[in-house]
């Protein structure tokens, strides 16, 4: 089993709302344009080994899958029960898609283990210490090479957007939530030791240094 934190956040903050986290964000939010636009900046190859942090119910995870038949794709969540609903997507996909239960700061893989790592509206459930601990991990476990993309809450642009962070906050945590609306995420990736940390608007791309 995963080593939990004290506080474990679910996809919509309560366990009981898990089965609503598919139909809701199809409705509230273009997830399949953003989710397509993070995979399709992810540049994955035939051959890639591709890690999905924080799949949740596996929609991108699938995608990627679909969007890639030739790359080997990892789904890693640390919540056992979301991963039941990913397993039965997967399932009724018909896709040849591995499922693995672990937190995103204490990943079950040797180092180098993956070419591409995608994850997406994850990272603001952490704490700020997990967040830094996460992206260390992510470094450990990508090749020479190898490249973390990202698709989370920013800073709010808009009203709408405003809006949207308070109830993200309200559900998470306004201090899990914090790093990424004052845009602070650049900034601990460069301070964890990645290189040509880039942004592209809502988006954001990130590549480690190579090796010594």
């Amino acid at each position: 089993m995963p080593k939990t934190p004290e506080k474990y956040v679910h996809a919509l903050g309560f366990r009981r709302l898990d089965s609503l986290y598919d139909p809701l964000i199809r409705v509230f939010m273009r997830e399949m344009k953003f989710k397509r636009r993070l995979v399709e900046q992810a540049k994955i190859r035939p051959g890639h080994r591709v890690l999905d942090l924080g799949c949740g119910t596996a929609t991108l995870t699938i995608l990627t899958k679909e969007m890639h038949p030739e790359a080997e794709v990892t789904g890693l969540d640390g919540d056992p029960k979301i991963l039941q609903i990913a397993g039965n997507k997967i399932a009724r996909a018909g896709l040849d898609v591995s499922l693995d239960c672990a937190m995103s700061f204490d990943l079950p893989y040797p180092d180098g283990s993956f070419d591409r790592v995608v994850t997406c509206l994850m990272l603001h459930h952490l704490t700020r210490a997990e967040r830094v601990r996460t992206f260390l991990e992510l470094l450990r476990v990508l090749r020479p090479g190898g490249e973390l993309h990202i698709a989370d809450w920013g800073m709010p642009s808009n009203p709408w957007a405003h809006i949207t962070a308070w109830l993200v906050g309200k559900l998470d945590g306004a201090e899990r939530v914090e790093d990424n609306i004052k845009g602070r995420l650049p900034l601990l990736l460069a301070e964890t030791g990645y290189v040509d940390v880039r942004q592209h608007g809502q988006g954001a791309d990130h590549t480690p240094p190579p090796p010594a």
